[in-house]
């Protein structure tokens, strides 16, 4: 078995309602996947079977032996009175190493953060902060749902950048839920549409290009998930010289 994961013809429900109906999918070492799809489409049901937290009713997940995942979850709920800096944080449920800690603070890019109150983090610098604790595992795929949620465009281009350059440092798969079109397809190797089913699959282009997805999202997106396509398109000696990417991700915001 060549995928980190494997479902095989799945049914998902929540509350004893199917929210997902027969989907098949690979995740492959090394690959940035995105699950897109509208509200209440299964999304986060799926990466909660993806995961071992959602067992499904029918179908088979199958995960690699031993394999080792890291999970950033879409928010999470922090007592602002408890004191408790990111270090503290990193060490619960279980102590880490130094070394650790410092390792995954760095790949998150949040290192000078390492003693500072989680209450007093910004939302881009606690989801880096979570980020860095899914990294503590040194996992083979990284699991991440809506992790962009609240950031404004900037930030949430910065983020999905991270993740590419972590994917790149550490050779993670990624598997990502989204519901930012616009910034979506910066990074993704493949893109899964899903509305209580898989809608179409493929590369970011086949995807955009597909009459399910413009009928789920309406053709005008299609223009806005070319978005950030272009750090791709040349050397990556200057990653940061994009002058125009914020100006075009406010144009598509709407």
């Amino acid at each position: 078995m060549t995928a980190l994961i494997e479902v095989q013809n799945v049914t998902l429900a929540r509350d004893g309602q199917v929210v997902l109906e027969g989907v098949s999918a690979r995740f492959e070492p090394g690959e940035i996947t995105t699950i897109v799809g509208p509200n209440g489409s299964g999304k986060t049901s799926l990466l909660k079977a993806l995961i071992g937290e959602l067992p499904p009713m029918k179908g088979k997940v199958r995960r690699a032996p031993g394999l080792r995942l890291g999970y950033v979850p879409q928010k999470l709920a922090l007592d602002p009175t408890l004191p408790m800096t990111v270090a503290r944080f990193l060490s619960l449920p279980r102590r880490v190493s130094a070394d650790a800690r410092g390792r995954a603070l760095r790949y998150a890019e949040v290192a000078a953060l390492e003693h500072r109150q989680l209450a007093d983090l910004s939302g881009g610098q606690l989801q880096r902060v979570l980020l860095a604790r899914a990294l503590l595992a040194e996992p083979q795929i990284l699991l991440l749902d809506e992790p962009t949620q609240g950031l404004d465009q900037p930030g949430q281009a910065a983020f999905y950048q991270q993740i590419e350059h972590v994917r790149d440092s550490i050779g993670c798969a990624v598997v990502m839920v989204s519901h930012e079109l616009h910034v979506v397809m910066s990074a993704s190797d493949r893109v899964i549409c899903l509305n209580g089913h898989v809608c179409c699959e493929g590369t970011p282009d086949v995807v955009r290009n597909s009459a399910e997805y413009r009928a789920l999202f309406g053709a005008g997106t299609h223009g806005a998930l070319a978005l950030y396509r272009h750090h791709h398109d040349h050397s990556h000696d200057h990653p940061h010289d994009h002058p125009h990417d914020h100006d075009a991700a406010h144009d598509h915001a709407h």
